[in-house]
């Protein structure tokens, strides 16, 4: 039995770890070839260690492993010729390109008032300047290909709510929203979807660190217990996150058939966080 995405090739940024792997693999096992691009370091104001290139390299040994092609690329998403590259060396080996995940995002934590510029400009060029890029290097080929196509981007439940200590973190996704109403309008009449994915709290390396379990009380000590039932209230539903399958299984329904006449939707996967 063939897969949803049987043939279709995929573009999936921030796909060394979390989220983006989790997503290569689940089309993967869809039957879509993968294009993989990960910058595959840490980034500065960043709280967190960042992905490695070993991290990329699971994510190649995981989908060849279900007998699919990837097309890995070390590149940061802030530089629109090393992506404009990578797609291109991907369409040059896969032959095309049919989904656009752009998911490589980051978080950072400060009050507005104390907020520095460097940590604000971070924030805004990888987490809207980078989405964009991602879709504008893919946009050329879904347009040329001239059957249609499908962009998700991962924006969050910070995309339709306000929330403390990340201004700007909401501000860029809130961002994603328009941009992808923008492009829907201009991309539909190519037959190209376009519409975001916006997560509540994910079990991955973005909020399972110290610097995101500070903000719960309790220091950046506390167990992954205890910050489970401090993260719990944020949403409607009595869990305190949604996992990685979660998410995945919504790109999956935006990008196949299923979804066919879905664009300009945001797409909330939060566990009733934004409805509370």
């Amino acid at each position: 039995m063939s897969g949803r995405l049987e043939g279709k090739v995929v573009f999936v940024t921030g796909a060394a770890r979390g989220q983006g792997r989790n997503h290569a693999i689940r089309f993967a096992k869809e039957g879509a070839d993968v294009i993989a691009v990960d910058i595959a370091d840490s980034v500065d104001t960043v709280q967190y260690p960042g992905a490695t290139k070993a991290d990329l390299d699971r994510t190649v040994a995981a989908v060849e492993a279900l007998d699919r092609r990837i097309v890995a690329s070390v590149a940061d998403i802030r530089d629109l010729g090393a992506l404009t590259a990578a797609v291109e060396d991907g369409v040059a080996k896969l032959g095309r390109v049919d989904v656009v995940l752009s998911n490589a995002g980051i978080a950072t934590f400060s009050p507005a008032a104390e907020m520095d510029e460097n940590t604000w400009r971070t924030m805004i060029d990888v987490n809207l300047t980078g989405q964009f890029f991602t879709a504008r290097a893919a946009i050329p080929h879904l347009i040329r290909q001239g059957d249609g196509g499908s962009i998700i981007f991962t924006s969050s439940s910070a995309g339709l709510k306000g929330m403390q200590n990340i201004a700007h973190y909401s501000a860029a996704k809130h961002g994603l929203v328009g941009l992808a109403r923008s492009l829907a309008n201009e991309l539909a009449q190519y037959n190209i979807r376009v519409n975001t994915v916006h997560p509540g709290n994910v079990d991955t390396d973005m909020i399972q660190n110290s610097a995101t379990r500070s903000l719960f009380g309790g220091g950046s000590d506390i167990s992954r217990d205890e910050f489970a039932a401090a993260a719990t209230p944020m949403s409607m539903l009595p869990v305190p996150w949604v996992d990685v399958d979660d998410i995945s299984s919504a790109m999956l329904y935006l990008a196949s058939d299923e979804g066919r006449y879905l664009t300009g939707v945001a797409l909330p996967v939060d566990a009733g966080t934004t409805q509370k």
